[in-house]
């Protein structure tokens, strides 16, 4: 641990902590080391082959945001299914703001979608902030392709939060389905399936999305409530 703080501590860059701590206000300035983002990720690639490895994940909760994140890297870089999970179980519980939840998204969770559809039913159940928002960026990562499940759409339609972090995911979720699965979301918003403030934040999102046609973007404008 001291060998990684040591080095996360060796590339900090104020300007960039002050910079990320107003990103994210959830959390103390003090949290924030300030190492860059590229310069995480290509650390995190020496950490995930070091025997260092298995220390550092296990070494929980972190002290400082950039570890978090250093955290996440690892963790996304894990190639086996099974240990990733008990990995990202494992962190869930200490993620404390957005940046590091979304900054998750394990490669191996690709090829074994079916086995991640149970852990997403008990991801969106929590009742954690994070943990749902992660289960709903598992979801909006995995499930509007070819693998769409119109199923967990309706689950997502059906959470209720009063955590602006899980709406701001809901309405980026839906925002996404409105361009790629356009014919099924847009039931969910002319049905106003979504609270309020959701429903007019995905319809924001959306109109400002490339992928979105502008016809398809004049109809949502009069579904704005």
């Amino acid at each position: 641990m001291t060998e990684i703080q040591t080095y996360l501590c060796s590339n900090q860059d104020l300007k960039y902590r002050d910079f990320q701590s107003k990103l994210i206000p959830t959390v103390d300035k003090s949290y924030f080391i300030g190492v860059r983002t590229p310069v995480l990720r290509a650390y995190a690639k020496e950490v995930a082959k070091n025997e260092i490895r298995h220390e550092f994940l296990a070494e929980l909760p972190h002290a400082t945001f950039d570890e978090n994140q250093l955290h996440a890297f690892v963790i996304s870089l894990t190639k086996d299914f099974d240990e990733c999970v008990r990995e990202v179980q494992a962190f869930l519980p200490y993620v404390n703001n957005w940046a590091t939840c979304d900054q998750m998204s394990p490669k191996v969770f690709k090829k074994h979608r079916d086995k991640l559809l149970p852990l997403i039913d008990k991801w969106l159940e929590s009742g954690r902030e994070y943990t749902v928002r992660f289960g709903i960026k598992m979801v909006m990562e995995h499930f509007l392709d070819e693998d769409f499940r119109e199923e967990y759409m309706k689950k997502i339609a059906r959470i209720r939060s009063d955590k602006y972090y899980i709406n701001m995911m809901i309405a980026w979720y839906f925002a996404t389905a409105l361009a790629k699965q356009y014919d099924a979301a847009v039931k969910y918003i002319e049905s106003g399936a979504i609270d309020t403030w959701t429903h007019n934040k995905a319809i924001q999102k959306a109109r400002e999305s490339f992928r979105v046609s502008d016809e398809h973007k004049q109809h949502l404008i009069s579904l704005k409530k």
